[in-house]
């Protein structure tokens, strides 16, 4: 495990992020974006890294079913600004604690990756790196979270980490599209979260 990982993340995020185009490497085909005109909410994720076992590794929460959007999805832990006044690293650390137990206090944040617009859910996410020095003692916030994923961040460089599926839009006219996904711990983290992983495997490379 390399100790040196979050503060050459701090300054490879300091001086250039890979962007859209990383990103478009795990998106759906096609994409779709929201239009032009459209008014976004901002939302925060905390990509949060943390030593365990000789390796550094990242939390993920599978979210309940009966959510509005993204409903049995694999996600960071993240969600919308709750005040005209609140930061964007504020949310994401809010958000980590209220859903999987992460103290606000014992996270140095790092930076932010590149902002991603989701058409579905109307939302401009803004993702957060992290890091704490101890795997954080989690707590996870039923039913909203129906678990936690725990993930290595060398699984995502694995030659099998990446795979492809068939899915049906959730909106009319629900037509086909082709998505690549990682599969973790027997689950397919795909679409925004998968488009963020990505971004953040290429900052590491």
């Amino acid at each position: 495990m390399d100790q040196r990982l979050p503060d050459d993340l701090r300054r490879r995020l300091a001086t250039g992020l890979p962007g859209r185009d990383a990103q478009l490497r795990m998106a759906p085909q096609p994409r779709v974006w929201p239009s032009p005109d459209a008014i976004l909410r901002p939302a925060a994720a905390l990509l949060l890294l943390y030593p365990h076992s000789g390796e550094w590794w990242v939390p993920l929460t599978v979210r309940a079913s009966t959510l509005r959007h993204h409903g049995g999805q694999v996600s960071l832990p993240g969600g919308r600004l709750d005040r005209p006044d609140e930061s964007v690293e504020e949310a994401a650390l809010r958000e980590a604690r209220e859903e999987i137990g992460i103290v606000p206090g014992e996270v140095d944040v790092l930076g932010r990756l590149t902002p991603l617009p989701i058409a579905v859910s109307g939302h401009l996410l803004s993702p957060v790196i992290g890091a704490v020095e101890h795997r954080p003692a989690f707590s996870v916030a039923a039913p909203e979270v129906e678990r936690l994923i725990e993930l290595p961040v060398t699984r995502l460089t694995h030659p099998d980490a990446v795979g492809w599926e068939q899915r049906a839009r959730t909106r009319p006219p629900h037509e086909e599209m082709r998505v690549p996904y990682f599969d973790v711990d027997g689950a397919h983290i795909w679409g925004a979260t998968a488009m963020i992983l990505a971004e953040f495997i290429a900052l590491l490379t």
